[in-house]
């Protein structure tokens, strides 16, 4: 590559483009410069809003996967791939799931999560070799804010090559990469406040973005019941009691029920629940909940069929 090269690169990059709304940002009292900020931030739920239509795709393909025994693969460097990682980390004590179903690859591995390495967003290879436990069925996500980082780019085509669904996730409408993907989800997020930053909406966008994917396949995979998280993990002792208000807001009972309810059924909040909302013991509910894979609706449904 000559030196030319990045500079023709970044020219068709939207994120890259100065943004003329913001060219007085350094001569501002902080106030008005904060309300700039604010007022290029107060863009992205809009372009997010865009982009939907894609992301409900996407979400389709994720809960397949996972419907399938098959996993979710993030790919990303720099603000892009630590958001990936952060909501990877996230799912398993919200949602309940098993750690290794939503895995996050960063370009330089967790060394690079909080401090920079160079290059290794520019190996295309890297991410190939990242991308090696990749399988057929599975869903490889990547998140790059110009849709061209070589690493997720090398990633994603590894992944295709695997059999993998693919997905993209970028700010940049135009990407090249986007055709090569199944699914590109593109938030149009234009140029940030300061030129190149794109941690600000260009990383706002990605993590609504993430946020959005991961909560509604949760959701169609019946981690939830109505809208509240009965697949949490307990922890702590913080979110043991947050379990028992979860049982009392769904089912109307008393707290000491509900608690009684959480212990007989060894903490399990979902068996909890079908035991109280069906008046069925806690064996029963939990064989309902196996049949439907977990689904609290389902499990309900299976019981009173039964009746």
């Amino acid at each position: 590559m000559n030196d030319s090269m990045p500079l023709a690169v970044l020219r068709g990059v939207p994120t890259e483009v100065r943004n003329p709304r913001t060219t007085e940002i350094d001569v501002l009292p902080t106030l008005d410069m904060l309300r700039l900020i604010n007022a290029e931030d107060a863009r992205v739920p809009g372009a997010v809003a865009e982009a939907l239509p894609q992301v409900a795709k996407a979400v389709d393909l994720e809960v397949e996967a996972l419907r399938n025994g098959g996993r979710v693969h993030y790919f990303g460097a720099g603000t892009s791939g630590r958001l990936a990682v952060l909501d990877a980390a996230e799912l398993p004590p919200t949602y309940g799931i098993e750690p290794d179903l939503v895995v996050a690859h960063h370009a330089g591995g967790l060394g690079a999560f909080s401090g920079a390495k160079e290059n290794v967003e520019d190996d295309a290879a890297l991410g190939a070799r990242d991308a090696s436990e990749v399988n057929r069925g599975d869903l490889a996500v990547g998140i790059t804010a110009s849709g061209r980082t070589p690493y997720v780019v090398g990633a994603l085509r590894a992944a295709a090559a695997a059999g993998a669904h693919t997905v993209l996730i970028s700010s940049n409408p135009a990407a090249a990469a986007g055709a090569e993907v199944e699914v590109h989800i593109a938030v149009d997020t234009g140029p940030e406040a300061v030129s190149g930053s794109t941690r600000m909406k260009a990383g706002t966008a990605a993590k609504l973005v993430l946020n959005a994917m991961s909560t509604a396949t949760m959701v169609r995979l019946g981690r939830t019941y109505s809208n509240l998280m009965v697949s949490m993990s307990a922890l702590n002792s913080k979110l043991r009691g947050r379990l028992v208000k979860i049982l009392v807001e769904a089912t109307g009972l008393d707290a000491e029920t509900c608690e009684n309810a959480l212990a007989d059924a060894a903490g399990d909040t979902r068996t909890a629940l079908v035991s109280l909302l069906c008046d069925v013991t806690p064996g029963r509910a939990a064989e309902a909940l196996a049949v439907s894979g977990g689904s609290v609706r389902e499990a309900m449904r299976t019981i009173r069929g039964d009746a």
